[in-house]
């Protein structure tokens, strides 16, 4: 499992701004700490590209079985796998894009 952290560059694109993986540091190694989150929602995710868009609001992403590679600006990419975690920050400027290379189900947590 990886957690992939995106966010808005001063050039107003979004770049990958760190990947992670997650610290177990509460209830004895085994939860990481909690974050305020607002809901949550489970999104199909069909075949298929969604062109440079920015993140709605700050948000994680995670691939519950859907497997997307997220793409920048700059021609880099990044593939998330089913059990892997997107940091969205990227809520302004050019954004990034979604394609899905295996259909599945992510649930989007929205944060506070």
């Amino acid at each position: 499992m990886k957690i992939v952290h995106i966010g808005t560059g001063a050039d107003g694109e979004s770049h990958v701004l760190g990947v992670t993986a997650p610290e177990f540091t509460e209830l004895n190694g085994r939860r990481t700490k909690a974050e305020g989150a607002a809901d949550i929602s489970f999104m199909k995710r069909e075949v298929g590209t969604i062109d440079f868009h920015p993140a709605p609001r700050r948000q994680y992403m995670l691939y519950l079985t859907a497997r997307v590679q997220i793409g920048f600006g700059d021609g880099s990419s990044v593939i998330m796998e089913p059990g892997d975690a997107l940091l969205a920050e990227d809520t302004t400027g050019h954004g990034h894009t979604s394609h899905v290379l295996q259909a599945g189900v992510c649930a989007v947590v929205p944060l506070s």
